[in-house]
């Protein structure tokens, strides 16, 4: 977990005092719910290819302790801290995909949490 705090989060995806604060996010349309929730989707599939490709070039040498349980657990490290990375908004690609496609959506339908 010294991996994860070292960018400032927590295990439980919350920033660390001192990490980056993130702005809650504004109350948006149903379609621009999803639209944010399917780019950070991608922005984490982005980062654990990223993870994976890095991890693929390793020049470490096979011993006991970096057999197949280690693989696994690592495979699941990176898996929690793209999901946590893109969650938290700190590479800005969802961000980026969001904004570009958010263009194409029609701007009268109602916000949610407006009452």
């Amino acid at each position: 977990m010294a991996a994860l705090s070292s960018f400032g989060f927590t295990p439980s995806g919350a920033p660390q005092p001192g990490g980056v604060a993130r702005s809650p996010k504004p109350p948006v349309s149903g379609e621009r719910a999803a639209l944010r929730e399917a780019a950070e989707g991608f922005e984490a599939i982005m980062l654990r290819k990223m993870l994976a490709s890095a991890r693929a070039s390793s020049f470490a040498e096979e011993t006991p302790l970096t057999g197949g349980g280690m693989q696994q657990f690592q495979a699941m490290r990176d898996e929690h801290f793209a999901d946590l990375a893109a969650r938290s908004g700190a590479f800005g690609f969802a961000r980026s995909i969001e904004a570009s496609l958010a263009q194409h959506l029609p701007a009268s339908e109602p916000m949610q949490g407006d009452s």
